[in-house]
């Protein structure tokens, strides 16, 4: 009788609390409860993290909320002419839009950024339980102030690797081939001399026997920034090149003349090395941008290259899209000698740290909601399944989780690589005058590419040209 009435009082009370208080399913519900039928509009570029914000988790988002995202997801310049245009009009048509690593320093002299940690301790009631900043990767740092606020939510981190077909550098007969021929074994190259007696090596393989097969991947494009980016990001730190050539430490100098390294030996010498990697490359290689060389090297018709570890993923694992499933080898990118010593010294880096955020604008129509999709990205419980999708890593948990575990050793090594390599790299020099400098040197950079100006000469001009351009916006006094 007793426990009769017992349950009968908590049932009573259990009734009451529901009656007075509301629904609370969970924190997205709630919290998107208030921007039910929002839309939300974002831009960024074709890339398959991109591509799986857009397909799964902006659908997921919606189911959560009820608020609806739309993701526009085009070509790289495309992307970065309308949210500049879109910010500078403060037309509001975009809520989220992608920021690469190497542009956020424009963006943020410009105040084109809503400031997110300020944003959500401002509005605790928009902050969700599952979203912690301390919990990205130290890649997070290239997207906050210098009071440590974040202006960007990771969403791509990801370094340019050296992939290798095994098929060939493990058949016996070409490891006998290439013995006899070099007089060396034949093993992923350590030094630029190695890398360019391997691509030699199999270009004529290929020719010889009657393949569609060469000996290297080349980001060549003769009017694209993405061969402008492949000399400064990846060819030329290897020969000791750094931050472009631009010294801010002495005068923002770009000449030897001055300080500067844009046209040192180093740098010349780099750009012979990939002038000549370029001429053996597959005949694409010269229309080939970031994308170009991903698909080259998917299709099976070259032995090795440098490409964006966001690819690396479905090279390997994707047979719909790949011809060298299982096939695939990863390694750093070779360097000088002394190079890599420096490096791993903590003077200078390997190559480049790529990677983007999906920032909020200012012009932002829609700043509360956007603020909940990008701590919705910025989830541990979403990471993994994105980083088998696409093999990029933003957030330190992601590393252990057992599909990740599972996936690094398809991708021989690859995850592994970025967590204990991952700081032999970095992105690009926190420069405001970035697309400035780019523009002035790039017309000079196609016309080496197109053989209508020595390398050399070419170089000098640039080097020219940048401190021109610098004296210009005023950072060179």
């Amino acid at each position: 009788m007793i426990k009769k009435s017992g349950i009968g009082l908590a049932a009573l009370t259990l009734a009451l609390m529901t009656t007075a208080l509301p629904a609370r399913a969970d924190f997205w519900s709630d919290a998107g409860a208030k921007y039910k039928g929002v839309v939300l509009h974002g831009v960024t570029e074709s890339t398959p993290p991109s591509n799986y914000i857009k397909d799964v988790l902006a659908p997921e988002f919606e189911k959560k909320t009820g608020i609806k995202v739309e993701i526009e997801t085009t070509s790289w310049d495309q992307m970065y002419d309308k949210a500049i245009k879109d910010m500078e009009a403060k037309t509001g048509i975009y809520d989220m839009i992608y920021i690469e690593q190497d542009i956020i320093y424009a963006y943020l002299a410009r105040n084109f950024l809503v400031d997110i940690t300020k944003s959500l301790k401002d509005d605790p009631s928009l902050k969700s339980p599952d979203y912690d900043e301390s919990h990205y990767t130290t890649f997070a740092n290239y997207f906050k102030n210098a009071d440590g606020d974040i202006f960007g939510t990771p969403m791509e981190a990801f370094i340019k690797v050296y992939l290798y077909r095994t098929d060939l550098f493990n058949d016996p007969k070409i490891q006998e081939a290439f013995k006899k021929e070099t007089g060396k074994d034949l093993k992923p190259a350590v030094t630029h001399e190695d890398y360019t007696e391997i691509a030699e090596f199999f270009t004529k393989y290929g020719k010889d026997n009657g393949l569609d097969l060469w000996g290297t991947t080349a980001q060549a494009h003769t009017g694209h920034p993405a061969s402008w980016y492949e000399f400064f990001e990846s060819i030329a730190p290897t020969f000791g090149v750094f931050n472009w050539g631009v010294d801010a430490s002495k005068n923002y100098a770009a000449s030897v003349e001055n300080g500067g390294t844009m046209n040192s030996a180093e740098s010349k010498a780099a750009m012979k090395y990939w002038l000549h990697l370029r001429d053996i490359a597959p005949p694409e290689s010269a229309a080939s941008t970031w994308t170009e060389v991903g698909t080259t090297f998917a299709a099976g018709r070259v032995a090795q290259g440098l490409v964006y570890g966001e690819n690396a993923a479905w090279i390997a694992s994707d047979a719909e899209k790949s011809k060298v499933v299982g096939n695939v080898g990863v390694a750093l990118p070779p360097t000088e000698a002394k190079v890599l010593e420096d490096v791993k010294a903590g003077k200078g880096y390997l190559g480049y740290y790529d990677g983007g955020a999906f920032g909020l604008p200012v012009t932002s129509k829609n700043k509360e909601a956007s603020l909940l999709f990008l701590q919705f990205i910025g989830q541990d419980s979403v990471q993994p399944d994105w980083a088998v999708a696409a093999p990029r890593i933003t957030n330190t948990a992601t590393y252990d989780d057992p599909k990740i575990v599972d996936m690094d050793k398809k991708l021989n090594g690859y995850y592994s690589m970025l967590k204990n390599d991952g700081k032999l790299f970095a992105g690009a020099p926190p420069y405001p005058f970035h697309a400035q400098v780019r523009e002035a040197t790039a017309p000079i950079f196609y016309k080496i590419l197109l053989g209508e100006i020595p390398s050399d000469e070419g170089l000098d001009q640039m080097a020219a040209a940048a401190e021109a351009e610098l004296k210009n916006l005023g950072y060179r006094k």
